[in-house]
């Protein structure tokens, strides 16, 4: 029922013009583009599509912002895959290579040039000011996202139809977190983009600590541990796609100058997560789950921080 709570509309960034109008109509003074083709197995299917949304789309979107007066913060949302990924063990940090061996990645690098081209020339003399920055994430789980190809809904359509989860990639390791640590973290920054200052402008990761990065394998024994339900086997992938095995981001950043924490453990976050979907599951007629996020939002916003390595 959210969308009967707030001004929703429906469209494809891919439409310039009608982008424009819905901005210059809208008045925002802060802009967050989330939009995007998500998936890596999908890049490899439609990689035109992939790289028209990822790349072309975020010029749409930043050239409405120039083209509207109102505007004072935009921060884009790329991806921890944004990275020329070297397969090492140490996290990745802002300043580092961009790059992409596969459509959805090298979109999402090409999305964070664009944007760094924008802030650096066609943003710089426009009167008010637009501060932008862009955040890159590590792999989130949260309730609401049923996605294909995605860990967390794959194991609740499992369950519900009494199947073993499917899975391709046990072994590769990446940065599990919950969704709500990296939104934090982004109006944490739009706050501070707001106010003024411009050291919060540019790149910021928005990644767990080094023990929420698992294996896949890891996380499955975990999130099947949580439901108490159902279980998952290796099958051999279908393709040659490349997926990177080992991905690691350092946020020593966002905790140093933006102050930004996680306060969930991967199994809080994974506990969270399941009771979401079982909530959904058995709420699905009933349209409760406006109620269920609320209060999720605030039992996060209530936990302290968890001291950890970066």
């Amino acid at each position: 029922g959210l969308g009967q709570k707030m001004e929703s509309i429906t469209g494809d960034i891919r439409h310039e013009k009608r982008l424009r109008v819905i901005i210059a109509e809208s008045k925002p003074e802060i802009v967050f583009h989330l939009a995007a083709q998500s998936l890596v197995r999908s890049s490899y299917e439609k990689p035109v599509d992939t790289f028209a949304v990822n790349v072309l789309g975020t010029v749409n979107l930043l050239e409405s912002v120039r083209n509207n007066s109102t505007v004072r913060v935009i921060i884009v949302v790329t991806s921890d895959k944004c990275y020329e990924n070297q397969e090492r063990l140490w996290g990745y940090r802002e300043e580092e290579q961009l790059g992409g061996r596969d459509p959805y990645s090298a979109s999402k690098a090409c999305a964070e040039i664009v944007t760094s081209a924008y802030a650096r020339s066609l943003f710089k003399n426009l009167t008010p000011t637009v501060r932008t920055a862009t955040a890159r994430s590590g792999n989130v789980i949260g309730g609401g996202d049923w996605g294909r190809d995605r860990l967390f809904p794959d194991v609740v359509r499992a369950v519900q139809k009494g199947n073993t989860l499917a899975v391709r990639n046990p072994i590769s390791i990446r940065p599990w977190q919950h969704v709500l640590e990296p939104l934090h973290g982004y109006l944490m920054l739009a706050e501070r983009l707001y106010d003024g200052d411009k050291k919060f402008a540019g790149a910021w990761n928005f990644g767990p600590g080094d023990e929420s990065s698992v294996s896949v394998a890891s996380l499955c024994d975990m999130i099947t541990d949580v439901w108490d339900n159902g279980g998952w086997r290796i099958v051999p992938s279908d393709d040659n796609y490349h997926e990177a095995h080992f991905l690691k981001l350092d946020s020593s950043k966002a905790r140093s100058i933006l102050g930004w924490h996680p306060r969930l453990t991967l199994r809080e976050a994974v506990i969270l997560t399941a009771e979401w979907y079982k909530r959904a599951l058995s709420n699905a007629a009933n349209g409760l789950m406006y109620d269920v996020t609320r209060e999720q939002i605030r039992l996060y916003m209530e936990k302290p921080v968890i001291t950890q390595k970066v």
